[in-house]
């Protein structure tokens, strides 16, 4: 006679590689899925292909600072990563341990390096030979970076449309001019905190990426109200700019741009003594801001 209770299926009874892996493992935590590896072996296997199919890693989803091991461990069978995040293995990462992973993924096109002091220029170089469709890239606060590995950037990822080298010091307006030249289609680009970077830089920038829409000048010293005004005439999408601390722009400059509704992280001279009063005296006296 025929049994009417339904059999009870397992998880790991689905197809490993056309449901697991690609419609339901892909929405859990990280973190979760390395726990599942403890389960069993079964489970050990079905994570470990998941690693090696995975397309996006981004080391902060595992929580707390994830050990050197674990990473080699992690990404060694890997080879269609598209997305990579290590800003939290910053403590640690050499080219030791990067080299190897972006050897072997030709199809990343966004990598966030923020902080990563411990790599060297042959990273970025090997960054730009291996990743042609590169399109985001932060190198913020990577002090080794330097005018020759962004040229090779420049030569092999004309693809890029945004591009972090926030308090990369060794970079002078020269190297700035060469990037641009070559990657025309950059939509978002900081340059902050390079004392280095001038109105020179900033000139060229505004007349080769006429899809710029975000550009992060904040603390460039060198950078006076002539490049504001450039950068107002030769991008017509910007629509924010960063240009605190640079005491060589006034609002003679920026005004062009506020009346375009570009945002501005500063004031207007009139708004910003009214807020100095209102923390001096404790309140702000009436004005009429139409006279």
């Amino acid at each position: 006679m025929m049994s009417l209770t339904p059999s009870r299926g397992c998880l790991l009874d689905l197809p490993w590689e056309d449901i697991l892996v690609p419609h339901i493992l892909c929405h859990l935590p990280l973190q979760q899925l390395l726990s599942l590896q403890r389960v069993s072996k079964s489970f050990q296997s079905l994570i470990q292909l998941y690693l090696a199919n995975m397309r996006c890693f981004d080391s902060s989803q595992i929580g707390s600072p994830i050990p050197r091991a674990a990473f080699v461990n992690l990404l060694k069978d890997n080879e269609v990563l598209q997305q990579l995040a290590l800003q939290n293995c910053s403590d640690w990462l050499t080219d030791g341990e990067l080299l190897p992973v972006i050897g072997q993924n030709h199809h990343l096109h966004h990598i966030q390096l923020k902080g990563c002091a411990q790599l060297s220029r042959h990273a970025l170089v090997a960054i730009s030979l291996s990743c042609p469709s590169l399109r985001r890239l932060s190198l913020a606060h990577c002090e080794w970076v330097d005018s020759l590995s962004l040229r090779s950037l420049a030569d092999h990822c004309k693809a890029l449309e945004a591009v972090d080298l926030t308090a990369c010091r060794q970079l002078k307006d020269e190297a700035i001019c060469y990037l641009v030249q070559k990657c025309s289609r950059l939509k978002s680009l900081s340059l902050a905190v390079n004392a280095n970077v001038g109105d020179v830089a900033v000139e060229e920038v505004a007349k080769c990426c006429p899809e710029l829409e975000h550009l992060d000048l904040t603390g460039c010293l060198r950078v006076k109200n002539d490049s504001i005004r450039v950068l107002a005439e030769y991008c017509p999408k910007l629509r924010s700019l960063k240009v605190k601390h640079c005491h060589n722009v006034a609002e003679s400059s920026l005004s062009i741009l506020r009346s375009r509704g570009v945002e501005l992280d500063v004031e207007p001279p009139l708004q910003r003594a009214l807020v100095l009063l209102q923390d001096v005296v404790g309140f702000a006296p009436f004005i009429n801001l139409q006279i």
